[in-house]
């Protein structure tokens, strides 16, 4: 009995998001908001070999970004760059680079300020799922998740955050997740992967606003469960179906560009 309330009282909390968000979308939508023109801005995609992180570097060479790509999967990462090449950027640039481990990213990083300039753009979207019981999930792979989902977030943040503040612009992105505002059966160490770095983004915006730095914007974005191939099997206490809460990778990249615009055309 109890478990049914547990489950009715998760179903609520998430509708409820939900429906929150479908609202100021519809808001937003009546009410026209300026978007950011990212041409020539310096975007920084991490994970960026397949999946979301691919789409996302085709759309924003399409807006004029200049691109930097990191993935740990140096061939996937080349694949994604000639795409984005024969999309339309001009300026790409691809790296690889193990998110997980602190001081690579802090080498990467150093490398890239001297090879292409300042990040003014990070999109924080690299991400593994271990799809394990918690009790069957081996250590490893649970600190794996953690470092990949979530700590990868805190060391980009000290790489670029700086020059961010220094030049009083910038533009942070957190790709995090439904599982980072409901708990999801078989992936414990996901969601809380997923729901610190929804923390940790939104609270380095108050930091940020509270500072009066509001050159430097903040976009969380937490799409529900997307079509990679990541999530097979997985289902919520009140979604049990496996296949029919995937979606396609489309909509999550109308989430996260939907606030960016390229240059304007001439008439």
């Amino acid at each position: 009995m109890s478990s049914n309330l547990e489950s009715a009282k998760d179903m609520f909390v998430f509708l409820g998001k939900s429906l929150f968000s479908i609202l100021e979308a519809l808001l937003f939508q009546l009410i026209s908001k300026p978007k950011k023109n990212v041409a020539g801005e310096i975007v920084l995609i991490t994970g960026a070999g397949s999946g979301l992180g691919r789409l996302l570097a085709l759309q924003f060479a399409r807006l004029g970004a200049v691109l930097v790509l990191w993935d740990v999967n140096k061939e996937a990462n080349e694949e994604s760059l000639q795409a984005a090449r024969d999309a339309g950027a001009t300026r790409a640039h691809a790296y690889t680079c193990d998110c997980s481990q602190r001081e690579e990213v802090y080498r990467v990083a150093d490398q890239v300020k001297k090879e292409v300039g300042d990040v003014s753009i990070l999109i924080n979207n690299a991400g593994i799922v271990t799809g394990k019981k918690f009790l069957d999930c081996p250590d490893d792979l649970m600190e794996k998740s953690l470092d990949v989902n979530f700590k990868a977030h805190l060391w980009t943040y000290k790489a670029f955050l700086p020059a961010m503040v220094a030049n009083n612009h910038g533009h942070l992105v957190c790709i995090s997740s439904s599982a980072g505002l409901v708990g999801v059966n078989g992936l414990a160490d996901y969601c809380a992967s997923k729901f610190a770095a929804f923390g940790f983004a939104e609270s380095v915006f108050l930091e940020t606003s509270a500072q009066k730095q509001n050159g430097i914007k903040t976009t969380i974005v937490c799409p529900f469960f997307i079509k990679t191939g990541m999530f097979e099997g997985c289902a919520t206490a009140f979604l049990p179906v496996k296949t029919g809460m995937l979606i396609a990778d489309y909509l999550g990249v109308f989430h996260v560009m939907d606030g960016f615009t390229g240059p304007k055309k001439k008439a």
